[in-house]
């Protein structure tokens, strides 16, 4: 546990900021667009920061979060780093607090035009009615959370909502993945009985699914409509979590990987996982720099390219 928070690092730390322009610059891309970026209400943020704070049981290690500033300067740093678009994945962890979140988050994304307006669900009897008007108003993305909310997919309350996602083909990013530490709801079994039943689901797997990244990486292989967001799975500080074996997934995965860094609650540096991507390149040359311009860039903004679109 730690003793105290981190002291936030920011724009006055110019170094990270170069190295992250140079990565892309070098790349000849526009910017960076992060599929995984988490904005949240004031008090679910500061309740979500106290659980990394105290090392809690679904933690289980010290995680100092580097990036606590306030919303505008954590938003005035993501643009000098050069992401374009990202968006906020509220996770509902109990019922009847997605309203709250959803309200949030559309609020948000009105009032900033780089972020993907995203929703979140539970598994909860009126689920499928607010899903099918979030859809209707044209939220880009849905953010569910296994180990936080502690469900399966294949819930029961969830049956009349996947149908609705699957035929509108709205991304949902979900952490079913079993870092950092594993529960009897987390691992790709639920997935992979949700998939057989609606293989047209969008699908992010955040993390790349991590520890289980090549269960996760082959059921990309199965079923077309599946992404694989890289936050955190590839950086030093979650390494132990990642299969060298995996970069060949990726390699033939290639327009179905999507950077994503889990900004603000890194440990590190915002560019060492953009950096831990490139060394991919290492372990297999398919993972070269036209691969990093579709992983960086070119595969979230043809996802989203409807989002994408001028308010």
């Amino acid at each position: 546990m730690t003793d105290r928070a981190p002291a936030p690092v920011g724009l006055h730390d110019r170094e990270p900021v170069e190295r992250t322009r140079a990565f892309w610059e070098r790349l000849g891309l526009p910017g960076l667009f992060d599929v995984h970026v988490h904005f949240l209400p004031p008090s679910i943020e500061r309740a979500v920061w106290r659980v990394f704070d105290e090392a809690g049981p679904l933690i289980g290690r010290d995680w100092p979060i580097r990036y606590r500033q306030s919303v505008e300067e954590r938003l005035e740093l993501l643009r000098a780093f050069g992401v374009r678009r990202f968006p906020t994945l509220p996770y509902a962890h109990k019922p009847g607090v997605a309203g709250f979140l959803n309200a949030w988050s559309r609020d948000f994304a009105a009032e900033h035009d780089d972020v993907l307006w995203t929703g979140t669900f539970y598994p909860e009897p009126d689920a499928a009615a607010y899903v099918s008007s979030l859809i209707a108003d044209g939220v880009a993305l849905f953010k569910v959370h296994q180990q936080v909310g502690g469900f399966h997919l294949d819930d029961a309350h969830l049956d009349d909502v996947w149908p609705v996602l699957e035929r509108s083909r709205t991304p949902v990013l979900i952490h079913a993945g079993s870092g950092p530490v594993g529960t009897e709801f987390t691992g790709p079994a639920s997935m992979a009985r949700l998939l057989e039943r609606h293989p047209g689901l969008v699908v992010i797997v955040a993390h790349l699914g991590a520890p289980e990244c090549l269960e996760f990486a082959d059921l990309a292989a199965r079923f077309e409509s599946i992404y694989l967001d890289t936050s955190m799975a590839v950086s030093p500080f979650f390494g132990e979590h990642f299969d060298p074996a995996v970069v060949e997934r990726l390699a033939g995965l290639r327009h179905r990987v999507l950077f994503g860094s889990d900004f603000p609650t890194l440990p590190f540096a915002y560019v060492e996982q953009l950096e831990a991507l490139a060394a991919l390149g290492s372990l297999d040359d398919r993972l070269d720099d036209a691969w990093l311009r579709d992983v960086c860039w070119h595969n979230a903004a043809a996802l989203f390219a409807e989002s994408l679109t001028p308010r």
